[in-house]
């Protein structure tokens, strides 16, 4: 069985693959810049409480393996860290002062990390047959 983080009320394995440029698909992410990404993201996570499971910046795309609380949707986590990212590498690389919502592409790519799918569907498949055996009710097909 997995360690599945929780909360009060829930207990969750929410991961997601995230993609995402720089504007124009310029070459950006690279040296300082880059190593400045990871430090400024690994942060931005900190403060929402998201794990970063894996991460990798390419010059002109960034991968990201997020685990992102059920409270928050990806759409608003994305866009938390592609803009506090923004702003805060503007400021430190930019000579000109820009407000830092020129740095990212505006859309992104997002799938969902989860078990299995056919592993999923046979637990549900037979989960009806675990249930009878473990209260021994009656077949009721």
């Amino acid at each position: 069985m997995q360690d599945y983080q929780s909360q009060s009320h829930v207990k969750w394995e929410c991961k997601y693959h995230i993609v995402w440029c720089p504007k124009y698909r310029r070459k950006k992410l690279y040296g300082k810049v880059r190593r400045r990404f990871g430090e400024i993201i690994h942060d931005l996570c900190r403060q929402k409480g998201i794990t970063l499971v894996e991460g990798h910046a390419q010059p002109d795309h960034v991968h990201l393996c997020l685990s992102i609380p059920p409270k928050y949707s990806v759409a608003v986590i994305v866009g938390f860290l592609k803009g506090k990212s923004a702003i805060r590498l503007n400021k430190e690389f930019s000579n000109t002062r820009s407000t830092g919502k020129h740095f990212w592409i505006r859309g992104y790519f997002v799938s969902t990390i989860g078990l299995d799918l056919e592993v999923i569907r046979e637990y549900i498949r037979h989960q009806s047959i675990s249930d009878k055996r473990q209260l021994s009710l009656p077949d009721f097909d």
